[in-house]
C-alpha cells in the first residue's frame, strides 16, 4: 500500500444525490455510497461530484460532514441531484432527475491529486450521463495509478447508458461490478453467448480486469478472476430495502482487499455487511450494530 501508515483512500466520482424514499429523503448516488461504506470500515473517503447553491445542497454536505466523508463537491449553477424512489417489496424503482448539479463535473486540479493518491475509486455509467461530467470523470479516471481497484460498478439505470460508454469505462477500469440482470443486457449489447461464467471470463479476458464481481439478488453472488473463483449464497434477512446494498457490497469487498484478505475472506465480508444494509432504510444506515 502506497500511503504507508495511513488508512486507505478510498474515492467514488459521480453523482451524489437525495434518494426521495417514502418515509423520508436519504443521502445516495452509487460512488458516494461506496465510499460511505468503504469509510465506515477503515477507509479514508473522498467524494468528488457537485451540489446547487440550494438547501438539499447545504443538507448533503452536512451528510458528508456527519460522516467523516471529505469531499472536493463544486457549488454549480444547478439544483442538487433527487431521485424519486418508490419501493415494492423492499425492491427499489427510481425516477431520476435530469439537468442537476452532478451532471456539470469539472477536472479540478485538487481532484487529478485526489486520484493519483487513491488506492480504490469508484465510478459508473450514471454520473456520466451528461457530456460535461463524463469527460471529467474519465479524465480523473486516467489520473488512478496502475496499482489503484478502479472500480467499474456499472449501475445501469433507465437510458443512462451506450454499449460506447461502457466500452470506454471498461478500458479504463479494472474491476466491474455488476449484476445479473446488467449482465444479461452486456450480453446483448456485446453479442455474446454462454454461461454466466464464460461472460465474464470473456470481459476479465478482453479488457484486462483484475476482477469482475457478479451479483445476483436474493441468490447468491460470484467474484471471477483470472485464476480463482469464490460463489456465496445471499443469507436471508428481514428486508427494509435494498438501496445501497450493492454499493456496500463492493465497498466492503475492496476496503478489505486493500487490508490484505484473500479473495474469499474478502467476499465473505461483503455478503455480510450487504446483508446487514439490506435491514436497513437507505443507503446509509448507522454501523454501531454491526459485528463481523
Amino acid at each position: 500500500m502506497r500511503n504507508n501508515n495511513k488508512k486507505p483512500i478510498v474515492v467514488g466520482v459521480g453523482e451524489l444525490l437525495w434518494d426521495m424514499l417514502p418515509t423520508g429523503k436519504k443521502a445516495g448516488g452509487a460512488p458516494i455510497n461506496f465510499v460511505y461504506h468503504a469509510s465506515r470500515l477503515g477507509a479514508e473517503g473522498y467524494a468528488i461530484s457537485a451540489v446547487g447553491d440550494d438547501e438539499l445542497g447545504r443538507e448533503i454536505l452536512q451528510e458528508l460532514n456527519n460522516n467523516s466523508i471529505q469531499y472536493l463537491i463544486e457549488k454549480v449553477p444547478y439544483p442538487t441531484g433527487t431521485v424519486q424512489v418508490s419501493l415494492q417489496d423492499g425492491i427499489p424503482d427510481y425516477i431520476i432527475n435530469e439537468r442537476v448539479a452532478w451532471d456539470h463535473l469539472s477536472p479540478t486540479s485538487n481532484a487529478i491529486d485526489l486520484a493519483e493518491q487513491a488506492d480504490a475509486i469508484c465510478f459508473g455509467t450514471l454520473g456520466q450521463r451528461s457530456a460535461q461530467s463524463r469527460d471529467t470523470i474519465q479524465a480523473i479516471l486516467s489520473f488512478a495509478s496502475e496499482d489503484a481497484y478502479r472500480c467499474f460498478d456499472i449501475n445501469l439505470r433507465q437510458h443512462y447508458y451506450t454499449k460506447e460508454l461502457i466500452e470506454e469505462s471498461l478500458y479504463l477500469a479494472n474491476v466491474l461490478k455488476i449484476n445479473d440482470e446488467e449482465l444479461a443486457v452486456l450480453k446483448d449489447l456485446f453479442h455474446l453467448q454462454g454461461t454466466e461464467r464464460e461472460v465474464a471470463k470473456w470481459f476479465i479476458e478482453h479488457y484486462n480486469l483484475r476482477m469482475l464481481v457478479l451479483t445476483a439478488g436474493a441468490a447468491y453472488s460470484t467474484i471471477y478472476t483470472s485464476d480463482e473463483e469464490s460463489t456465496l449464497p445471499t443469507p436471508q434477512v428481514q428486508v427494509a430495502d435494498t438501496v445501497g446494498a450493492g454499493d456496500a457490497f463492493s465497498g466492503a469487498l475492496i476496503i478489505s482487499l486493500l487490508k490484505g484478505a484473500s479473495l474469499r475472506e474478502a467476499h465473505e465480508f461483503a455478503v455480510r455487511t450487504a446483508a446487514y444494509v439490506c435491514t436497513k432504510e437507505g443507503a446509509w444506515p448507522a454501523y454501531e450494530e454491526i459485528k463481523f
